[in-house]
C-alpha cells in the first residue's frame, strides 16, 4: 500500500512537471526567426515529445486505477461449470507443432471432461491434420479455400458448434493444465456472489443485467527466447519483449475496459460473438477488432496476469518485421473500422485508450525525430530549439528525472526506458511508412501467418541489409559528435554536455540495433526448458538403479544432475523414467556429454519415448509448466554491461562439450601383479591417465591390479598420451564385466577413498 502511494505521488509530480515542460516548449522555444526548415523540425520535435508524454500519461492513469479494475475470482461448484468449445486455429503449420498443442488441450483440467469439446479448425483442409484429430479423438472442422483468413476459419467453427464458452488457441500456443480452471469461473460472476467469504447463487434481485463478460484474456507468453533476448545475449536478463504489453499494458486496460483480445489463450462468451455477428472480416487483426466490437456491445473484456499458455515466438528478423507491420496496419484498420476513438458506444476513458493505441504506432516516427534532432543541430547547424543551457536545466532536467523514475513504477521491472528506446529504434525504419500509408487509407488486406521457423544464424550478412538505416544514423551521429566537440574545451564542453548526452544516448540504442541485426547463431533445434523433475536411471539387463534430478528438458534431449559421478556407457542405450506430480514418461537415452557442475555432475543425453503414451506424457513434462525465461529485468545490468557482454560473446567462440564420461582426478599409486607400478592421475571409466611408469608396462601389453575391495582391473597400455604428452593412457579392458557384476559403484568408491583419506590427513 505504501509503495502504491509513493508510485501515485511520483506519477502526479511527473505529470505536473512534464506539463510545465511541454507548455514551455510550445510557447517559448520554437525557432520562429530561424527559417522555415528550423520551424518545421522544431514543431515536429515538440509534437513527438507531446505524443510520447501523452501516451505515457494515459498509462499512468490506468496504473493508478489498477486495483479497482480487478474482478473477483469465484469458487464455483463443479456442476455449474458450463460446456466449452476449444478452437485450435491452423492454416499451414506443421503437424508436429499442432501435436503439442492438441496434446496439451486434452490434458486440461475440468470438473466434467465430457463438457470440453476440442476442435482442430483447419482452413487448409489437410488430410494429415484430420488424421491428427482422429488420433486424439477430437473434432475436426475443415474449411478449404482459406476464405476470409482466420476470421472465416473461426466463423465456420462457430457455425458448427454450440457451447456457451469458446476457448481459442493459435496452432503453437500450448496451454497449461490449469487454463480452463483459471478462466472459466470468471464467467460465473453474473450468477454467483460472495457473502461472508463464501460463494453462492445470486438471488433474482441481485442479478445485474448490465454485467456481461465478453472474454477473458490470459497473457501471450513464449517458451523460446525472442529475437531481442537471443540476438542480444540477454535471455537471462530481460523478459520477452511482448511481456510488457501482455502482462502490464493489457492488464492496465482493465481500468478503461479496453483490453485487447490477442487471438489466443482466451475464453470468449458465445453470446457476445453472436451479438457482434462473429469474427470481423474487414481487417488483418480480427482479434483486436473483436474485442472493440464486444466493448461496443456493452461487454467487459478482462485480462489476467497469470500465464496459462506459452507458444513459439518468431525467430527471424524478416518475419518479425513483417509481423509488426501487420500488427501496426491491422490495429489502425480496426480503429478506423470501429471508429473506436470517437465511438459514442464506448465510455470516455475507453476512447482515450484507443487514441493512445493509435498514437503508439507513431512512436517509431517519434524515435526518428529524437535521433535526428541533435544530429541536425550538431552537424548541420539547425536551430530546432530556441533556448539556453540554464533554461534546459530548469525545465527539462527535473521533468526528465521524474519521468524516468515513474517509468520504472509503470513497467514493474518488465521493461525500462532504455529497452523501450532500443526496441523502437530497431523497428523504426520499417514501421514509419506502413503506419503513414494505413493512416491515410492505403490498406494492407492480405493476412500472413507469422513464420516461426528457427533461424540458423548463418544469414546474418543478408540480415545486415536491415541495419543499413541504423548504420547511416550511426555514421551521422559520430560525425556530429566529432564536429560538435572539435575546438571546445573546459566550460564550452560543459555547456555542450546536453547535446553530447543525447547524441551518445541515441548512439547506444543504434549500436544495440546493429548487434540485433548481426544476430547470433542457433545451435539447437529445440528449446531447452529448465525443469527439476525426478529421474530414475537404469542399465539394460542390470539391477543397478540411480536417482537424479533433471536440469532441463527438450523434445529430443535431457540434462540431469547427480551429486557424484556415475558410469553410463557411451553410445549405449540406457533407460530413464522421468516423473512429476502429474506425469511420467519412459525414455530410451544415449549419453551425449558429461561435465562437472558445481560439486556434482551434469549428464546430457538424447532421448526417445518408448511409446505414444510416453511421448504424450513427455510433451507435458516439457511444456506444462511456467516457462523458465525471466519475467523481470535484471536491474543491475547497465548499457555498458550489455555492450560488453555482446562484444565478448561475439569474439569468444563457444566450446562444445565433447566429453562423454566424467573425468575424476586421482593421485593413486598402484602396483600391478607383475610388480610393475605407476601413479594413476585421472579416471573416466574407460581410461586411466598414468605417470611414473616403472617395470614391465610395454605398449600394447596388459597389466592387472586389485582394488581395496578385491575388484580386478585389467589395464592395457594404449601407446597414446594426453594432450600435454605428459600422461600415458591405460584402457580398462574389463569395465563391462565389472558393470555386469554390479560392482561399478564399489570400484568408484575404492578409487576415490584413498584420495579422500590423503586430503583428510593433510588437512
Amino acid at each position: 500500500m505504501q509503495n502504491e502511494k509513493r508510485q501515485n505521488v511520483f506519477f502526479i509530480i511527473t505529470m505536473i512537471l512534464m506539463t510545465i515542460y511541454l507548455i514551455w516548449r510550445m510557447f517559448f522555444t520554437l525557432p520562429w526567426g530561424e527559417g522555415v526548415l528550423n520551424v518545421i523540425f522544431g514543431i515536429l520535435l515538440i509534437m513527438a515529445e507531446a505524443v510520447t508524454v501523452g501516451t505515457t500519461f494515459e498509462l499512468f492513469f490506468q496504473k493508478m486505477q489498477k486495483k479497482r479494475a480487478q474482478l473477483d475470482f469465484p469458487v464455483i461448484p463443479n456442476e455449474y461449470y458450463p460446456h466449452v468449445d476449444v478452437f485450435i486455429a491452423t492454416h499451414n503449420e506443421p503437424v508436429d507443432l499442432l501435436y503439442k498443442t492438441v496434446n496439451a488441450c486434452t490434458f486440461m483440467d475440468y470438473p466434467d471432461k465430457s463438457k470440453v469439446h476440442i476442435y482442430l479448425c483447419d482452413d487448409g483442409a489437410r488430410p494429415a491434420v484430420e488424421e491428427l484429430a482422429k488420433q486424439f479423438g477430437i473434432g475436426y472442422l475443415g474449411f478449404p479455400g482459406n476464405k476470409d483468413a482466420k476470421s472465416g476459419n473461426l466463423n465456420n467453427a462457430l457455425s458448427k458448434t454450440s457451447s456457451p464458452l469458446i476457448a481459442t488457441f493459435d496452432a503453437d500456443m500450448i496451454p497449461q493444465h490449469t487454463f480452463l480452471m483459471k478462466t472459466v469461473p470468471y464467467f460465473m460472476l453474473s450468477t454467483f456472489i460472495e457473502e461472508n467469504g463464501e460463494w453462492r447463487l445470486r438471488r433474482e434481485e441481485e442479478i445485474d443485467p448490465t454485467f456481461k463478460l465478453g472474454l477473458v484474456q490470459t497473457p501471450q507468453s513464449f517458451y523460446n527466447p525472442d529475437l531481442f533476448q537471443f540476438n542480444l545475449y540477454a535471455e537471462q536478463g530481460i523478459p520477452n519483449e511482448q511481456d510488457f504489453f501482455s502482462r502490464e499494458v493489457n492488464i492496465l486496460r482493465n481500468a478503461s475496459n479496453a483490453v485487447a483480445y490477442t487471438g489466443s489463450n482466451t475464453v470468449i462468451a458465445r453470446q457476445g460473438m453472436v451479438d457482434i455477428g462473429g469474427f470481423p472480416l474487414n481487417t488483418i487483426t480480427e482479434d483486436f477488432e473483436t474485442s472493440i466490437r464486444l466493448q461496443q456491445e456493452g461487454y467487459i473484456t478482462y485480462a489476467t496476469q497469470e500465464v496459462q499458455a506459452a507458444g513459439q515466438t518468431t525467430t527471424t528478423i524478416p518475419s518479425m518485421i513483417k509481423q509488426r507491420i501487420r500488427w501496426a496496419r491491422g490495429i489502425i484498420q480496426s480503429l478506423q473500422n470501429t471508429r473506436a476513438p470517437i465511438s459514442r458506444k464506448l465510455p470516455f476513458w475507453t476512447r482515450v485508450t484507443y487514441v493512445s493505441s493509435f498514437l503508439y504506432w507513431w512512436s517509431f516516427f517519434n524515435r526518428l525525430i529524437f535521433i535526428l534532432s541533435p544530429i541536425l543541430f550538431a552537424l548541420f547547424d539547425f536551430q530546432i530549439v530556441n533556448t539556453t543551457f540554464w533554461q534546459i536545466l530548469i525545465f527539462w532536467l527535473p521533468s526528465y528525472f521524474f519521468y524516468s523514475l515513474s517509468m520504472r513504477y509503470l513497467s514493474s521491472n518488465i521493461r525500462n526506458q532504455r529497452w523501450s528506446q532500443v526496441i523502437d529504434t530497431i523497428f523504426m525504419p520499417y514501421l514509419i511508412w506502413p503506419v503513414i500509408l494505413e493512416t491515410v487509407g492505403i490498406r494492407e488486406r492480405k493476412f500472413k501467418v507469422t513464420n516461426k521457423n528457427r533461424s540458423t544464424g548463418r544469414e546474418w550478412i543478408a540480415s545486415m541489409k536491415y541495419a543499413l538505416p541504423h548504420i547511416f544514423l550511426v555514421i551521422l551521429s559520430i560525425a556530429a559528435i566529432i564536429r560538435y566537440v572539435n575546438g571546445k574545451y573546459g566550460i564550452a564542453l560543459f555547456f555542450s554536455s546536453i547535446i553530447i548526452f543525447w547524441l551518445v544516448h541515441n548512439m547506444i540504442a543504434l549500436f544495440y540495433a546493429l548487434f540485433f541485426m548481426i544476430g547470433r547463431r542457433a545451435y539447437r533445434e529445440n528449446e531447452r526448458i529448465r525443469a527439476q523433475e525426478d529421474v530414475i536411471i537404469r542399465y539394460p539387463d542390470s539391477t543397478l538403479r540411480y536417482e537424479a534430478k533433471t536440469v532441463d528438458l527438450s523434445e529430443n534431449g535431457i540434462a540431469f544432475y547427480v551429486p557424484y559421478p556415475i558410469y553410463l556407457p557411451e553410445q549405449k542405450t540406457i533407460s530413464l523414467v522421468v516423473k512429476s506430480s502429474r506425469y511420467e514418461a519412459n525414455l530410451d537415452a544415449v549419453i551425449v556429454y558429461v561435465k562437472a557442475d558445481g560439486e556434482g555432475w551434469r549428464y546430457s543425453a538424447t532421448v526417445k519415448p518408448l511409446s505414444e503414451a510416453d511421448n504424450r506424457q513427455y510433451m507435458q513434462l516439457i511444456y506444462d509448466r511456467k516457462h523458465s525465461l525471466p519475467e523481470q529485468m535484471n536491474l543491475w545490468d547497465t548499457a555498458y554491461d550489455d555492450m560488453l557482454r555482446n562484444v565478448k560473446k561475439r569474439i569468444v567462440q563457444p566450446k562444445s562439450d565433447q566429453r562423454k564420461m566424467p573425468r575424476l582426478s586421482l593421485h593413486l599409486p598402484v602396483t600391478f601383479t607383475n610388480h610393475a607400478s605407476c601413479t594413476l592421475l585421472s579416471f573416466n571409466y574407460r581410461f586411466f591417465s598414468a605417470t611414473n611408469l616403472q617395470g614391465k608396462i610395454a605398449e600394447g601389453s596388459e597389466v592387472t591390479f586389485y582394488t581395496e575391495s578385491n575388484i580386478e582391473l585389467v589395464l592395457k597400455h594404449t601407446g597414446k598420451t594426453t594432450a600435454n604428452k605428459r600422461e600415458v593412457l591405460l584402457s580398462v579392458e574389463n569395465i563391462d564385466e565389472i558393470l555386469g557384476r554390479g560392482l561399478i559403484d564399489q570400484l568408484l568408491s575404492d578409487l576415490i577413498r584413498p584420495q579422500a583419506e590423503r586430503f583428510t590427513k593433510e588437512g
